[in-house]
C-alpha cells in the first residue's frame, strides 16, 4: 500500500488510495510538531488495518524527519498508546 504525504502551509495529510477509496490521516504543523487531528477510513475499507497503517507510517516519517507527534484524534492516540515503541515520537 502506497502512502504519500501532502503538505500545504501549516496543514497536511498522509493519504492512500485502496480499491478506489481514499483513506487519510490529517495533521496541522507547528515547527517540527505534527498534531494529528483525524484518521479517516471509508466504510468499505474498515476492519482492514488501514487506519493503523496510516498511524504507523506517520510514526516512521516523524522519526525520519526528526518531528514529534501530538495525537489529538482518539483513534491515533489509542494506537500510539498501545505501542510503547512508538512513544519516542510523542511531543
Amino acid at each position: 500500500m502506497k502512502i504519500t504525504r501532502e503538505d500545504e502551509g501549516g496543514r497536511g495529510r498522509y493519504v492512500t488510495n485502496v480499491e478506489g477509496h481514499e483513506a487519510e490521516l490529517t495533521f496541522h504543523k507547528e515547527g517540527r510538531t505534527l498534531t494529528i487531528d483525524h484518521v479517516g477510513v471509508p466504510g468499505a475499507l474498515e476492519g482492514r488495518g488501514i487506519g493503523t497503517q496510516l498511524v504507523a507510517h506517520a510514526v516512521q516519517e516523524a522519526r525520519a524527519r526528526n518531528e514529534k507527534l501530538v495525537p489529538l484524534c482518539p483513534f491515533a492516540a489509542a494506537k500510539i498508546g498501545k505501542r510503547p515503541e512508538w512513544k519516542d515520537v510523542l511531543a
